[in-house]
């Protein structure tokens, strides 16, 4: 059990991990796990369970049929085997690093940036 939200933990395929992001897209998955990898973390992936939907009420006679909405996208949670592993902590210590040898900031981490800027640090 984690200690606070920023540091969950929990077992996936069988193996305990910190857990990085839940609810992933894939897109957002390959980020991750290439990022990761390459910062020598062990990466387990697992799909995330299916939100609990209500059931579909049987409509009554004479009633138009409810349309049964459209399943969610396939989401997954990312873990990585290493349990001290805190995101937050990976980026804001400046521990990550791209492949291009720049430290992983919070707007690439974000994916809102597509090279990372690591001229300017966090505290200035």
């Amino acid at each position: 059990m984690a200690i606070n939200k920023n540091h969950e933990f929990e077992d996936l395929n069988g193996i305990k991990c910190a857990i990085v992001e839940k609810n992933a897209k894939p897109e957002r998955v390959a980020f991750l796990k290439e990022l990761l990898e390459y910062n020598r973390y062990t990466v387990v992936i697992t799909a995330s369970p299916a939100p609990k939907t209500p059931a579909a009420a049987v409509p009554k006679e004479g009633e138009a049929a409810v349309p049964v909405p459209a399943p969610p996208p396939e989401t997954f949670t990312v873990g990585v085997t290493d349990v001290t592993f805190n995101p937050t902590n990976a980026i804001f210590g400046r521990l990550l690093k791209t492949k291009d040898a720049h430290v992983v900031t919070l707007a690439y981490w974000q994916q809102k940036d597509k090279v990372s800027h690591d001229e300017v640090p966090y505290f200035e």
